[in-house]
This record gives structure tokens, C-alpha cells and sequence, in this order.
């Protein structure tokens, strides 16, 4: 596992340091990502999937976070579900995670990019004709 920087965010240097690990910033996103409606899955790769099937939930899955000069960027990759309005999904995603992010870390994001690499088809529509 490669070492990546700590977020420092101390208000107050008198106390002493308050460093946040960017998979911190990672599992407060996917949990943020998750309880938005419309969103169906996070992509993941071959790991997290093999994790998931013996019962470890993985939170940061599909989440992947860059610490740049001009700040964090943070890259969500899901998949929704079939019929919601795409547009109106990724600004509910980006401002739940903007706000959970604040509240939690009181850090300031530079950029949310949502990528949907898939649509979750219904079961029943591939069982019953579409009324039109």
C-alpha cells in the first residue's frame, strides 16, 4: 500500500495536530454516495468485489481521491438506476458529499466528478413488454 499525505486541517496549532487520511475523505464519500436515491451501485474493481463476497462491506469502493495544489478532487464512479434523470442524480451527489465532507472534516473540496458507467435495469422490465 503506497503512503499518501495526511490532510492537515488544525484550526488551532496550540493543540496540537489533526491529520485526516484521504481514505478517510474515501469511506465518508461512499457512505454519502450510498444513501442518495437513484444510485444503484458503486463500481469497484476485481478486489473489493472478491472482499464483498466473503461479507466485508467496502465503503470507499468506486471513490478515488487526488490531493492536488488546487485541492481535493474527487472522482465517483457509479451506477444508477434505470429511469432517474442523470443530471438531477449527480448534483444531489455532489452536494450531499460536498456537505457530508464539510461536516465532518471541515475541509473545503476543489472538484466532485461524478462518472456513470452503468444503469441498473429493473428486473421486471426484462420480463413484462414496456407500456409506450
Amino acid at each position: 500500500m503506497s503512503e499518501q499525505p495526511l490532510l492537515n486541517v488544525s484550526n488551532n496549532p496550540d493543540l496540537g495536530k489533526v491529520e485526516i487520511a484521504p481514505e478517510v475523505i474515501e469511506v465518508i464519500t461512499g457512505i454519502a454516495a450510498s444513501e442518495v436515491d437513484g444510485v444503484s451501485s458503486m463500481r469497484g474493481n476485481f478486489a473489493t468485489g472478491v472482499v464483498e463476497r466473503f461479507g466485508k462491506k467496502t465503503h470507499s469502493k468506486g471513490v478515488k481521491v487526488d490531493l492536488t495544489n488546487n485541492g481535493i478532487i474527487i472522482d465517483l464512479y457509479v451506477v444508477l438506476n434505470y429511469g432517474v434523470t442523470i443530471p438531477e442524480v449527480a448534483q444531489k451527489l455532489q452536494s450531499t458529499i460536498r456537505q457530508s465532507l464539510k461536516s465532518m472534516t471541515a475541509l473545503e473540496i476543489a472538484e466532485i466528478n461524478i462518472h456513470v458507467v452503468g444503469i441498473q435495469m429493473d428486473p421486471t422490465v426484462n420480463n413484462e413488454p414496456l407500456n409506450e
